[in-house]
């Protein structure tokens, strides 16, 4: 039976206590699997990814990294517990150039000049580029940058939020790929995504959510042809209590 890594268990959260964007939230993330979070506009996709990492507080419910609760641990502390996180947007530093960008992701590494190294095979454009700064980067090539940042540590669990936001169809399948790829060398991914055809065609498993509340999950495959999928979009539907 395939493990979890992360656990999410009747999460209600937001970013005043009193007034939660997450209520009784559910989820889990199977080991070296992506999985996506959708969902429309408003339904706390975002603010789960940001809680899950420490920047929101938790109201009630758990996080767990396989056994370890990760409730409320700081950002700063996240790498230690195997995580990393690709924001949608400010996910490099445009003035520094691709090296000192990916310099200072490996500041805590053992051995960053092999991990260096390792990076640059995985992304050769960030290779051939690695002088110029990333604010002159296309933005794909950012979201490779901000990708291969996260995984300077070799963390267990990446989280990205929204990564083909504002790309060409090109550069977004080109992330979205990549995304997929990083699990067949053991890499969990969570991911949220707007791009609904796209995620649910990468994704190993699928969760929608709807105004803070999950809604329906299963195999990403299955839910491709779900027909309530549509409706939930639509907000004809909703498969528990407002």
């Amino acid at each position: 039976m395939p493990e979890a890594l992360l656990s999410v268990e009747n999460l209600t959260a937001g970013y005043v206590p009193d007034l939660p964007i997450l209520s009784g939230v559910s989820l889990t993330a199977e080991k070296a699997s992506l999985t996506a979070i959708i969902g429309p506009n408003g339904a706390g996709k975002s603010t789960l990814i940001k809680v899950v990492v420490g920047l929101l507080p938790v109201t009630d419910g758990h996080i767990r990294i396989g056994a370890k609760e990760i409730t409320g641990l700081s950002p700063d502390r996240m790498t230690g517990a195997g995580i990393a996180y690709v924001p949608q947007t400010d996910n490099v530093f445009r003035t520094l150039t691709i090296q000192q960008n990916l310099d200072l992701a490996l500041k805590t590494h053992g051995n960053p000049q092999k991990r260096l190294a390792d990076l640059y095979d995985r992304f050769p454009v960030l290779a051939e580029k690695r002088r110029d700064r990333a604010g002159a980067l296309s933005g794909g090539q950012r979201q490779f940058l901000a990708v291969a940042m996260a995984l300077a540590v070799e963390p267990e669990l990446i989280l990205m939020d929204e990564p083909s936001a504002g790309l060409s169809p090109k550069a977004a399948e080109d992330v979205l790929d990549h995304a997929k790829q990083l699990t067949a060398q053991g890499v969990t991914i969570l991911l949220v995504e707007q791009n609904v055809k796209q995620a649910l065609r990468r994704a190993d498993h699928c969760y929608v959510l709807a105004e803070g509340r999950n809604q329906i999950d299963g195999p990403a495959t299955q839910l491709l042809e779900d027909p309530t999928l549509g409706r939930i979009y639509l907000g004809g539907e909703r498969r528990v209590p407002a």
